[in-house]
């Protein structure tokens, strides 16, 4: 491996550089907020019948005659996607619980999303390819400072 350093670029905007070392601590824990934030409804829709969703039993019967997967996998998805999502949020074991993220949603875009083509607003692969490669990130970098795994001491 070569020890190449690049320099740091220069802002286009100089004025605005103090502003964007402030916030740039903020960046990644609002990534993960964020990301854990907005899987939780999804998680409640299949669950519970909150938010427009059908609730546990209609999702597996879904899951079952339109997915050719097993109706226990809405259970899986729905706890990966509330708890999962509200993990992810604190930071609580952020590797294992993006995994499992990761994993639904590769499963989410080939099994479901692919054939309805790109764009979400289709049904297609767009969204959840996205929050796969979101979760991704969380796989591989951690909770970062502010999570409860740094809080513990602890990371997974």
């Amino acid at each position: 491996m070569s020890d190449i350093s690049y320099a740091a670029p220069k802002p286009i905007l100089p004025f605005l550089a103090p502003l964007e070392r402030g916030l740039a601590p903020l960046a990644e824990p609002l990534l993960r907020v964020t990301t854990g934030l907005l899987l939780v409804p999804h998680g409640a829709q299949k669950l519970f019948g909150w938010f427009g969703g059908y609730g546990l039993e209609a999702t597996g019967q879904f899951f079952a005659t339109k997915l050719g997967l097993p109706p226990a996998l809405a259970l899986v998805a729905g706890l990966i996607e509330f708890a999962g999502g509200l993990m992810l949020a604190a930071g609580l074991l952020t590797r294992p619980v993006a995994a499992l993220v990761f994993g639904l949603m590769a499963v989410a875009v080939l099994q479901v999303h692919l054939g309805a083509g790109f764009f979400w607003t289709a049904g297609g692969y767009e969204y959840p390819l996205f929050w796969a490669v979101a979760a991704l990130y969380f796989v591989l970098r951690g909770g970062g400072r502010a999570s409860l795994d740094t809080v513990i001491g602890r990371e997974f």
